[in-house]
């Protein structure tokens, strides 16, 4: 027997997938344990539904959870099945689509369903750095299931029916669902750095899509290219009126004016996300000090400055384009570092992963300063320092140690405002100024703004055939 064709879980893979692409698999399994009345009960597919199909003609492998089997519920076979599903797409260099709605560990079957939960946490970190994995959460995921959506490089969530925690809001001492549902999709999306977006379910089908689309299928493919139409030397006006808001200046200078972010609602005073440029799929990682709607209207604002959840969303990001060899654009406009008891608890750790991160990835990076780059928070955002193998500059940008009426104050903290105020000025021209970072070999190019498309496809370009020899490490420690 197999799942209902009027199933959810069949109805999300088919509207996902290319029509008539999609073949399933392991259509007669069902559970195999006798315990507790269990054989006396229907269990189609075990309650999870997988195969192979197409995503605009690419090869992808998918599970999708039926939670009208035993509420979806994590047995035996049940996990036999979604671990033979990454043995495949491993083997076929593909990726790898999850989507949840599950109750949770089968308790008829107990340590066997437990069994099987580790071993989809085995296979995930054995998959991870070799093929795209990708999840949504449609119904519950609860627990210790909550470890499958977070170990996948991407996670949606549907945003009403959706529920995902480790401990439901009711068990939170001091907290009631009705106070704070810490297992909504808007929650979950804002908090945890474990959702790229939340949204309809159609809304994530089409987003999945797109993102399959930008992706290498898996980490030796040496990234994605694509045939461009859009002009590659077009002017892009009002950039330096919109640095605030990064996600604008990757709009336009991106093929199509194509962006698609990622956990775009965590931690949004930094951006990551996919652009094309000339065809290629580039990683982009930007400083953000402003938010506007889709009517042009400012919506929130922000220091720039780098905080604890920003660097580490940046490090995740830097570190999946380094391992699946898409290039990184840095925009970078910062001047120091979060300031509060939260950040400060964090942020250390979490710069180092940002250095960390940029200073060991092999995969070609160029850094465009935009604004101000100002002391060690400049270092850290791809840096000629710490590695860039290209570094543009807005024709407007400050670069240097810190701002120059700070430094002149510190120096010259006896002098009167007059001398302050001169010496200020002969410290921006001689220490703040991208023309002195050019001159001392920090920046490679001034550009103005509305020329940066066709200097950052050139760039990427003349990288395309960037090799570096691997080190006789075997991993980093960060």
């Amino acid at each position: 027997m197999s799942s209902s064709n009027n199933s959810l879980a069949m109805q999300r893979i088919v509207k996902l997938l290319d029509e008539n692409s999609f073949m399933e698999i392991g259509s007669l399994v069902t559970a195999r344990s006798t315990d507790f009345n269990l054989s006396n009960t229907d269990t189609p597919s075990d309650g999870v539904i997988i195969g192979h199909g197409l995503i605009d003609g690419n090869l992808v492998f998918i599970y999708s959870q039926d939670a009208s089997v035993l509420n979806g519920t994590i047995g035996e076979m049940h996990a036999k099945k979604i671990a033979s599903v990454y043995d495949m797409a491993m083997k076929m260099g593909a990726p790898v689509i999850g989507f949840l709605d599950c109750a949770g560990i089968r308790l008829q079957e107990s340590v066997d369903a437990l069994n099987g939960l580790g071993q989809i946490y085995l296979k995930e970190a054995e998959a991870s750095g070799v093929i795209p994995q990708i999840s949504a959460v449609f119904g519950t995921c609860g627990g210790g299931l909550t470890v499958v959506p977070a170990m996948c490089d991407f996670n949606f969530m549907e945003s009403s029916k959706a529920r995902m925690f480790v401990n439901s809001p009711n068990a939170i001492p001091g907290n009631r669902i009705d106070k704070c549902d810490t297992s909504a999709a808007d929650y979950q999306a804002k908090e945890t750095g474990c959702v790229d977006a939340a949204g309809t379910e159609d809304e994530i089908l089409n987003s999945i899509r797109d993102l399959v689309s930008l992706l290498p299928g898996n980490n030796g493919m040496g990234g994605l290219t694509e045939d461009c139409a859009d002009d590659l030397n077009r002017v892009c006006e009002n950039l330096s009126a919109m640095k605030g808001d990064p996600r604008y200046i990757l709009s336009e200078i991106a093929d199509d004016h194509v962006f698609f972010e990622t956990k775009k609602d965590y931690a949004k005073d930094m951006v990551t996300g996919f652009i094309r440029l000339n065809g290629t799929t580039i990683g982009a990682v930007a400083n953000c000090t402003e938010v506007y709607d889709e009517e042009g209207k400012k919506t929130e604002d922000f220091a720039n400055v780098l905080s604890a959840r920003g660097c580490g969303k940046a490090a995740e990001f830097v570190s999946f384009c380094d391992a699946f060899d898409i290039p990184v654009l840095s925009v970078t406009n910062v001047k120091g570092y979060k300031a509060s008891a939260c950040s400060e608890n964090n942020l250390a750790k979490a710069m180092a992963k940002l250095t960390y991160a940029f200073s060991s990835a092999n995969v070609p990076k160029v850094n465009l300063i935009v604004g101000e780059a100002y002391g060690s928070a400049y270092v850290t955002m791809n840096s000629k320092s710490v590695g860039a193998d290209l570094v543009y500059a807005w024709s407007d940008a400050k670069i240097g140690m810190m701002e120059a009426e700070l430094a002149a104050k510190i120096m010259y903290a006896d002098e009167s405002a007059d001398v302050i105020s001169e010496k200020a000025k002969e410290y921006d021209k001689l220490q703040s100024s991208v023309l002195s970072a050019a001159r001392r070999g920090y920046v490679d190019l001034i550009i103005e703004p509305e020329t940066t498309r066709k200097y950052l496809v050139a760039a990427f370009e003349m990288l395309y055939t960037k090799s570096v020899s691997d080190s006789l490490k075997k991993h980093g420690t960060k």
